[in-house]
């Protein structure tokens, strides 16, 4: 019998509230001791199969008064109406309901509750292929947005002074002579003090791509690297064609590592995933060749912009290239004219944020394993996987080859 639902709830709730208090006040009365522990363990496991099946039944019919007429009519427990103690009855123990329900079963792991660290270390990357590509993308976009909103355009002026340095260009052996000291060349007054948020926004690009290559090379199969790999590239083509270009350099930097690069899975990835990434390093030449590339387009007016800081950072590094005033003390008006013209895009793609739903649950996911593996050893991680190798033939299945090129060799003779 089920009927609508009810204040039985209620009751049931501060039944259970009220349970440790009575267990404590009212001893079940029972012959013996020997007896009663020997009846109250079976009991307990008679009370935990049917309680497990009860939940499932009231889970699926939805009613709390199934499961109050359930516990009344088969264990014989009498359930005050009010909050008053317990009736005592002869030869029948009374059993906390605590005790005995069941934990509740969560369909899903991101559904029910946040992600705690250990939750996330035990999930592992296969969270990761649960959602979409675009789910993903949209979460690493709002968290690469809120790093990104709390810039200003004057982090990016002496970047050289902090140590921020173009990684893909070699530094030639031979130096030019002709290097003008820092102090020339510095925008900023000697004694100032200049903000270095500029390498927090690079520690977390390098962060999120340092995530990317230990996710990857620590997946125990090939066929779970080749499921990444493409998840991640995916990523990057929808962060790009949403002009996240933050994020997207990011996952490139991360599957560029040498390490990801040797995998075996890249020889069996789908072709057209693979494409994805020349498609990637023809936006990164695409972002290297015009400072004010992002600029241009109706595009830029519409939506919204991240562009990577590091690789803006490197065109106004090129731009602060020799002094600002010329030999009579005069200063470069046009140099400093396009150096403001360059650093002032941060301002123009802060006033265009993302409107993405946020996903506290999945943010909370990519902050743990972000933050697991910032300072992953990349090598070391890929040394403990058998799946990062190139499997060599097994010695059995050298031996069938050996006997089949002697029995071939038999034949002929």
């Amino acid at each position: 019998q089920v009927a609508p639902l009810n204040g039985y709830g209620e009751r049931l709730l501060s039944l259970l509230e009220d349970t440790p208090a009575r267990k404590s006040g009212s001893a079940p009365q029972c012959s013996s001791m020997d007896t009663g522990e020997e009846e109250s363990e079976e009991d307990r496991k008679t009370l935990h199969s049917l309680c497990k099946k009860l939940s499932e039944d009231v889970s699926r019919k939805g009613c709390i008064f199934f499961t109050l007429h359930y516990l009344e009519h088969n264990f014989n427990w009498k359930l005050s109406k009010g909050l008053g103690p317990i009736a005592p009855c002869q030869r029948e123990r009374l059993h906390p309901i605590s005790a005995v329900l069941p934990k509740p079963c969560y369909n899903s792991f991101t559904e029910e509750f946040p992600v705690s660290s250990a939750k996330a270390d035990e999930v592992g990357p296969y969270l990761l292929l649960e959602y979409s590509a675009q789910q993903l993308c949209c979460q690493l976009t709002l968290l690469q947005q809120e790093v990104f909103h709390k810039c200003h355009p004057v982090h990016f002026l002496n970047s050289r002074a902090l140590g921020v340095k173009d990684k893909c260009v070699a530094v030639p052996k031979a130096v030019s002579t002709e290097t003008v000291s820092l102090t020339v060349c510095n925008l900023f007054l000697s004694k100032s003090m200049q903000d270095r948020y500029l390498l927090q926004l690079l520690r977390y690009a390098d962060s999120v791509s340092t995530w990317i290559a230990a996710e990857v090379v620590t997946c125990h199969t090939a066929k779970l690297q080749v499921s990444l790999l493409s998840k991640f590239l995916l990523i990057a083509k929808y962060c790009y064609e949403q002009r996240n270009f933050a994020t997207a350099m990011q996952i490139l930097a991360g599957l560029e590592n040498l390490i990801v690069r040797q995998l075996p899975a890249w020889k069996i990835l789908p072709a057209k995933v693979a494409e994805i990434m020349e498609e990637l390093k023809a936006v990164e030449v695409f972002l290297k060749s015009d400072s004010l590339c992002l600029m241009e387009g109706e595009r830029f007016k519409t939506l919204p912009t991240i562009p990577s800081a590091h690789v803006l950072a490197m065109h106004v590094q090129q731009l602060e290239t020799g002094g600002f005033t010329m030999t009579n003390g005069a200063h470069k008006w046009t140099k400093l004219r396009n150096i403001a013209k360059v650093v002032s895009q941060v301002h123009a793609f802060q006033e265009n944020p993302y409107t993405y739903t946020s996903d506290s649950k999945l943010q909370s996911y990519l902050r743990q394993r972000i933050t697991r593996y910032k300072d992953a050893d990349v090598s070391a991680l890929a040394a403990d996987n058998c799946a990062n190798f190139h499997q060599m033939p097994t010695e059995k299945h050298s031996r069938k080859i050996q006997d089949t090129l002697r029995r071939m060799k038999a034949t002929f003779q």
